[in-house]
């Protein structure tokens, strides 16, 4: 009786588990199943959340919500706003689906949308030098000068320390038509001025450029934000909530979050040249195959090296942080377009041929915008480095606003490095969006200097 009793109990419990487990399921499969096709998302230009470099488009928040759709193998398509409140306005709309992009966790949208996803928590922050005498409390900024961009929520909490600490905080309001926050980031880190605020998570990425500032100081309360769904999308966003608690989507976002915020990009403001002893009148192992493509393109040699040295150091195993590889640091999608496979990337001959094609291309883009070919070679060299697409909109801003768009330095060297500005990379002469101008233009020079090096070294 005991026994059968027990088997009764067992039946029963075993039919109550499947029931449940199918519920589950089906209430799973639901959710994948009311997901739509095709994900529409909506984000911004910017450093942190979606930006094209060399061709590819990248950024903390495009790779993550890219991992979502891959992971459940629905289909993506980007609409990128001029600001968050266009962004907004257009998930109200219904034409968008998810907005990846760090929306404030506040009252404010709290009618409208529902954040979902991980969150960040982020503070405005105090940019200075590393020094033996850093500031380590607020109180300390009495009598220090700080630069800010004019009228931008950093000028705003300054102002609102300044009255807190009693005044003595000496303010100084940038217009922020001739300069932006990453412009006054390079100052500090260069000294040309002392103090700027930013917030967190732009100082920490900057910091992978200029390893000589200090981020530490908090000088505001903790902002949480996260993406965002409209408020009657409540299956998206316990899809999104689901996903982002997996073991798989915690590994990935730790990988993006080292990619971006940690791994150095100093090169990127390193206008060092190299340290060569030219032994038997050589520049390096790869000297012969310098010599052999550089004549496809009609440049010396020596140039084509300098270009190499400043992509990789001459090392053929080299890996930025972008993914680019090999001696001349191409990009898998470059290298694919030209015939080269991921594995064949650390083969010095391939990837310089692979690169050398790439170059013939971009020559017969600015052919005809860049009529000097002396001249046309930085155009080249900088499209190398920041992909065509960038040039080609520093050249339209050049044409639209005055500079010369058939000279690099004082010209379309400036006009590339506006497009770090909403003000123009929401222009409507350019396509392709945010884009860092400085280093590409730090490349330029370094490439120009060490070709200068070489051929005075070197025959």
């Amino acid at each position: 009786m005991n026994v059968l009793r027990k088997l009764c109990i067992l039946t029963i419990s075993s039919f109550l588990l499947s029931l449940i487990y199918s519920c589950g399921s089906s209430s799973r499969n639901e959710l994948i199943q009311n997901l739509p096709d095709t994900l529409k998302i909506g984000t911004l230009y910017s450093p942190t959340s979606f930006f094209i470099f060399r061709g590819d488009t990248l950024g903390y928040e495009y790779e993550r919500i890219q991992n979502f759709v891959s992971d459940k193998k629905i289909h993506s398509k980007f609409y990128i706003a001029r600001n968050m409140a266009e962004m907004i306005s257009m998930l109200d709309l219904g034409k968008i689906d998810i907005i990846a992009y760090e929306i404030p966790i506040i009252n404010e949208y709290k009618n409208t949308l529902i954040n979902c996803g991980n969150e960040t928590v982020t503070t405005q922050v105090l940019v200075q030098p590393k020094s033996d005498n850093m500031i380590t409390d607020v109180t300390q900024l009495i009598g220090k000068d700080i630069y800010v961009e004019q009228n931008s929520k950093y000028e705003i909490r300054l102002r609102n320390l300044d009255n807190e600490v009693g005044g003595g905080i000496n303010i100084h309001s940038i217009n922020k038509d001739s300069i932006i926050t990453e412009d006054l980031i390079k100052m500090v880190a260069e000294r040309q001025i002392p103090l700027t605020i930013v917030d967190s998570d732009i100082a920490k990425l900057n910091q992978t450029y200029f390893k000589n500032i200090d981020i530490n100081l908090p000088i505001s309360f903790e902002q949480r934000a996260s993406w965002a769904v409209n408020k009657s999308n409540t299956t998206l966003a316990d899809s999104i909530n689901a996903w982002s608690e997996t073991s798989k989507s915690i590994i990935d976002n730790k990988r993006l979050l080292k990619r971006y915020f940690e791994r150095s990009k100093s090169k990127y403001s390193d206008l060092s040249i190299p340290k060569i002893n030219f032994i038997n009148g050589r520049i390096s192992p790869y000297d012969e195959i310098f010599r052999k493509y550089a004549q496809e393109i009609d440049w010396d040699w020596r140039l084509l090296a300098a270009q190499a040295w400043s992509e990789s150091h001459f090392d053929t195993t080299a890996v930025s942080w972008a993914g680019a590889k090999g001696l001349m640091q191409l990009m898998p999608s470059t290298a694919r377009a030209y015939g080269l496979a991921v594995e064949q990337m650390e083969n010095p001959e391939l990837n310089v041929k692979a690169a050398v094609a790439n170059i013939k291309d971009l020559n017969k883009i600015f052919a005809k915008r860049v009529q000097d070919p002396t001249e046309r070679i930085k155009f080249i060299i900088a499209a190398y480095n920041s992909g065509a697409g960038h040039i080609l909109d520093a050249i339209a801003l050049a044409e639209k606003y005055g500079k010369n768009p058939q000279e690099w330095d004082n010209n379309v060297s400036v006009t590339l490095q506006w497009k770090a500005n909403p003000e123009y990379f929401n222009d409507e002469v350019c396509r392709n969006g945010y884009f860092r101008g400085s280093q590409t233009i730090t490349y330029v020079k370094k490439v120009e200097d060490c070709f200068k090096y070489f051929s005075s070294n070197v025959k």
